[in-house]
């Protein structure tokens, strides 16, 4: 936990003033029992009524310097550790942004939601904790301990028999604690897991009747947790109780024996009375210990999960001083590549070499799992290659900077994702200073307009979050026009017309063609429809390029493309 603390620096300032602010309030806390002492010891002794009202004075303005002191320093702790805490979910959010997708399918969505909140409000919690207490408690302890040796060294035996019990008693709970924590935010990541599933499959899971199950599975997970979590806390709450027990028995041996050396006039009763007060320090420092300690072991299986995301390096490393190009635009080329997902046995894409142009329609067809999307997902660099090179404008996408690369493509994702918002702003999504009227016109290049202009607000109606109020081809269109607004060199539909009807296809692939003279197109389709009139149509077969042609060479040469197109078209069609 202390590696992310590191992350302190710009808050020493405050904290420095916080820990003086606690150091006083201590002073003050442990001076204010002597001052007792002496009121009862001479001033009441003796009825001497101005030594008591001004040792009282005294005793006040200690009392209340104490509490401005607490006051202040309960404020900046909590302002330090809510910036804190703002601060770390910045740097993980923002480090999180810089990963591939091999590290999001390593760590999963739902642990990284909880890591970015759940894990770092557990570290916040514990900071608060530790500004209020980790000078205060040792202070307090130590402190209370010198000045009740002061008072009367014999009866601090009675201190020196009970402290060692509660140090055992704090560390056998603590040790039993700490991996149950750790438990607990796995199982917290998994009833995440299982939460957004259910509501993001929501209309899967009641189309197929799956209600009941979902609901077993979310109540196996939440039992599971709160299991672990009643167990944790119920061996965490037996502190307080052992903490009293001994605090009181504690108070009445100091009493018993007490009363004995004032009996024997070895000791005062202010004394008596100022070694309680000591005693009582003693032992809520200890308390207020035993609380760092109940949330320190989930603070640090907190950090631990923390820092794995902080120090997991991404695999993909973006070239900031990137090379640009100047005299080609929109030229892409495979060479040789070959590519294999993480832990796979087999690559996913082998000795693939193919280019594609300016001008040109290249798509690519195949069987499911042949490798389609694997390609067009090399392109922006979303994984990186086992071998071979990927080459756009002449340059290998590895010695080009992420944005530069990224500025040249505009991506038409498989599973079309849209945001909440309106319609305008999920289109100027693909350029953030586009106009009115760009985006108009890539609306109707999409065609998109007409559904548009039938809801309420037009270009100004609400998205819902996920697109969830508009239909599958709807969505599709939107992510067609989001890309066709940026005006790229480069264009990548994956399967991006799937949800579209025939007539709505034809005319979007038509309308594509005014809009793409000068771009290179690259797109993945299940239909022999869509892309049968491109200029060349790359063939897959388990992950290796079986056939390269065009509609009316492939079906002359290639085996696998005739039989897909037989299993879509009639022999009229074909002919």
């Amino acid at each position: 936990m202390m590696k992310l603390f590191r992350y302190l620096k710009p808050y020493r300032l405050p904290i420095g003033i916080i820990l003086a602010l606690v150091f006083v309030q201590s002073l003050s806390e442990l001076y204010l029992p002597t001052l007792m002492s002496d009121i009862v010891n001479f001033g009441i002794s003796k009825g001497d009524v101005p030594y008591i009202w001004q040792i009282g004075g005294i005793m006040l303005a200690v009392a209340i310097g104490g509490t401005i002191c607490a006051i202040i320093s309960s404020y900046m702790s909590a302002k330090v550790a809510m910036g804190y805490g703002k601060l770390m979910r910045g740097k993980v959010f923002n480090h999180v942004q810089h990963f591939s997708l091999q590290e999001f399918d390593q760590i999963g969505t739902s642990s990284l939601i909880t890591r970015t909140t759940n894990d770092i409000t557990q570290v916040q919690q514990v900071l608060v904790m530790i500004l209020r207490m980790m000078i205060s408690a040792p202070m307090m302890c130590i402190g209370g301990i010198i000045m009740a040796v002061n008072k009367d060294a014999k009866l601090t035996l009675v201190l020196a028999v009970v402290i060692p019990i509660l140090a055992l008693a704090i560390f056998a709970v603590a040790s039993k604690g700490i991996p149950l924590f750790k438990a607990m935010q796995k199982k917290l990541d998994h009833l995440n897991l299982v939460l957004r599933e259910g509501l993001i499959g929501i209309r899967v899971i009641r189309s197929f009747n799956r209600t009941t199950h979902e609901k077993q599975r979310f109540n196996d997970a939440n039992t599971d947790l709160t299991q672990t979590a009643v167990k944790v806390n119920r061996i965490m709450a037996s502190l307080m109780p052992i903490m009293m027990l001994a605090f009181n028995f504690s108070t009445i041996a100091i009493i018993w024996f007490g009363s004995e050396r004032i009996n024997a006039g070895s000791m005062q009763v202010g004394d008596l009375m100022a070694f309680i007060q000591y005693a009582t320090q003693i032992m809520f420092s200890l308390v207020m210990v035993s609380i760092i300690f109940v949330m320190i072991p989930r603070a640090s299986a907190s950090a631990t999960r923390i820092n794995e995301v902080l120090d997991m390096e991404p695999v993909i490393r973006d070239q900031v001083n990137g090379k640009q190009t100047t005299s080609q635009h929109g030229y892409v080329e495979f060479d040789r590549v070959t590519f294999s997902y993480p832990g796979a046995e087999n690559p996913a894409l082998s000795n693939i070499s193919f280019s594609a142009r300016p001008g040109e329609t290249t798509a690519i067809i195949g069987g499911t799992g042949s490798g389609k999307s694997t390609m067009l997902n090399l392109i922006p660099r979303f994984y990186d290659i086992d071998s071979g090179r990927i080459l756009v404008d002449g340059i290998d996408v590895r010695e080009m900077s992420h944005d530069y690369l990224r500025s040249k493509i505009g991506l038409v994702p498989q599973k079309a994702v849209l945001f909440s918002g309106t319609i305008a702003d999920n289109i100027r999504y693909g350029k953030q200073d586009a106009t009115d009227e760009e985006i108009r016109h890539a609306a109707d290049v999409a065609q998109a307009t007409a559904f548009i202009n039938e809801m309420p607000d037009g270009f100004e109606s609400m998205i819902a979050q996920g697109g969830t109020n508009v239909s599958g081809g709807q969505k599709q269109r939107l992510s067609i026009a989001r890309a066709l607004v940026r005006k790229p060199e480069i264009y990548i539909f994956d399967d991006s017309f799937s949800a579209l009807d025939f007539k709505t296809d034809a005319k979007l692939r038509a309308a594509l063609k005014g809009e793409t003279v000068n771009s290179t197109v690259i797109l993945v389709a299940q239909r022999v429809s869509t892309v049968m009139d491109a200029d060349r149509i790359i063939v897959m077969e388990e992950g290796k390029i079986a056939d390269v042609g065009t509609h009316k060479e492939l079906l002359e040469k290639s085996d696998v493309y005739r039989e897909i197109v037989s299993s879509q078209l009639s022999e009229e069609e074909i002919a």
